[in-house]
């Protein structure tokens, strides 16, 4: 599974393919109305549940553009392949933005065992299958203890960090050798919630910076089988949960149609 196709992407295949890629038409934006968009250039605070295949920035680029304002921006990256809770501010809004980002995070999940991938999740194909039969529920349960408190954690080759102002899945991708330095992160609680192998189901709390991808390989390796991280949902973001979120679909649909409403009046 691989993450959503940007339209340079898109084009660059067809160009591949043999096919001459047809120019759309660009539709012509309805000028918001002012009173719609007016709360949002103050300073507004979005609890959106971020779908899957999307990422982060699409989130923001897609408001950015329906509002037709500048300042917004959101608290915390989700991975394409992971999917709940995000925060998206405006206005005034965005100068808290570090301050929810250092909230605690919930996520819940599924890793599956016996193999490993590049990209630590399914950015990338499994391979190195390993024999998990001998895995027990006690076991399982038991290699979570060395997850929780203060621990060391290399975060993936195929992240968004920068490394002189590159993001390191870039070079990755480009066969780049990467030396990467472990990073202290805190884990308050692992649970395992749920096994069916080759799939165990968890929740996590954690403080800002720990990579959840991280962790499902890290603990494949305790295993003794591999694992990688088959999916991911952000569940709390301190005090505000995905329970108090919007659909990007709900939010789009009544964004435009109030709008549309307006114009058309």
């Amino acid at each position: 599974m691989a993450r959503k196709e940007t339209y340079r992407s898109k084009y660059n295949v067809k160009l591949a393919d043999g096919i001459t890629p047809v120019k759309q038409e660009r539709k012509e934006r309805i000028p918001i109305d002012p009173v719609l968009q007016l709360p949002y250039t103050e300073g507004k605070f979005l609890l959106i549940d971020k779908p899957l295949h999307w990422t982060s920035f699409d989130i923001v680029r897609k408001l950015r553009s329906i509002l037709q304002i500048k300042k917004i921006g959101h608290a915390g990256t989700l991975d394409p392949l992971a999917t709940g809770l995000l925060i998206v501010c405006t206005g005034k809004f965005t100068k808290k933005i570090n301050e929810y980002m250092a909230k605690e995070k919930e996520y819940t999940g599924h890793f599956t065992v016996g193999a490993v991938t590049p990209t630590y999740d399914l950015e990338s194909e499994p391979e190195q299958f390993k024999d998990y039969t001998n895995l027990t529920e006690n076991i399982i349960k038991l290699k979570t203890q060395q997850f929780t408190g203060t621990i060391q954690q290399l975060p993936p080759i195929y992240s968004a960090i920068k490394k002189d102002g590159i993001a390191l899945y870039e070079l990755a991708r480009k066969g780049v050798e990467i030396k990467l330095e472990p990073r202290s992160v805190t884990i308050h609680s692992f649970e395992i919630i749920a096994i069916n192998l080759p799939q165990v189901s968890f929740k996590v709390v954690c403080a800002t910076g720990t990579y959840i991808r991280s962790l499902a390989n890290d603990f494949g390796v305790v295993l003794g089988c591999g694992a990688y991280l088959s999916s991911l949902r952000r569940t709390r973001i301190g005090e505000f949960k995905v329970t108090d979120s919007i659909d990007l679909d709900d939010l789009v649909q009544q964004l435009t149609s109030e709008n549309i409403d307006d114009a058309i009046k």
